[in-house]
């Protein structure tokens, strides 16, 4: 059937990390590391933590959060120990007080108006804590979205198919007509494709070649994969 809408996860899609917070709060124990660095682990962070999220774990849980900023610690070479854990305190501080994945993904608005031009709707379905939809306010870029789905809101996460298809009865269309743009293979196309829709992978770094989805190492990538399939 004929695409007629791409969904959209936020955090490290259409919203990328603070990474100058995770510099910041590392400078502040003596740990000194480039913000690139920290974009490298990150990527790096990502493929480790999606084992332990397709055993249905709870991507909003605060023991993933650290996880996954423990990875990222490791994949920077700093070593745990007090000073690690206690960046990491002002990390999980700050995420509760203003989330960490509050910085619009700048192909964003270039992205997003080329698939609008298309004829297609947009949507956002994210695994949040309830500020989703303020932050893609605050980014400037919540007018190119039909909807936006924030799971505490809605009282089901992603993988379950059943977030996938409230946003597919938002428009409602099929699930062969729409198709989703995220980050985590275990949540975002697991979960997706569960639902009856297609799925693009963002793989920044190169490091998914192991499962069996369309990939794109960033937005705009995405946004050619998903107009081919227009043709």
């Amino acid at each position: 059937m004929a695409l007629k809408a791409v969904l959209f996860d936020a955090g490290n899609t259409v919203m990328l990390i603070n990474y100058g917070v995770v510099v910041e709060a590392l400078a502040a124990e003596g740990l000194d590391v480039e913000e690139s660095a920290v974009r490298e682990a990150e990527y790096r962070a990502r493929v480790r933590l999606d084992s332990i999220l397709a055993q249905r774990n709870s991507t909003e849980a605060p023991q993933i959060f650290q996880t996954y900023m423990r990875f990222v610690c490791e994949g920077l070479g700093v070593p745990w120990g007090a000073a690690a854990e206690s960046a990491l305190c002002r990390i999980s501080e700050y995420h509760r007080e203003y989330n960490l994945w509050n910085q619009p993904n700048p192909q964003a608005h270039a992205v997003l108006q080329a698939l609008q031009g298309h004829g297609l709707t947009l949507g956002m379905v994210s695994n949040s804590n309830g500020w989703v939809e303020r932050l893609v306010m605050e980014s400037g870029l919540r007018s190119y979205f039909h909807f936006v789905i924030d799971s505490r809101l809605v009282g089901v996460e992603k993988p379950d198919p059943r977030i996938f298809q409230i946003a597919l009865d938002q428009v409602g269309i099929s699930p062969a007509e729409a198709l989703y743009i995220g980050d985590l293979y275990s949540i975002d196309v697991v979960g997706s494709r569960a639902a009856g829709m297609r799925a693009i992978l963002l793989d920044p770094a190169g490091l998914w070649d192991h499962v069996d989805c369309p990939k794109a190492r960033d937005l705009s990538e995405a946004a050619d994969l998903v107009l081919m399939q227009l043709l």
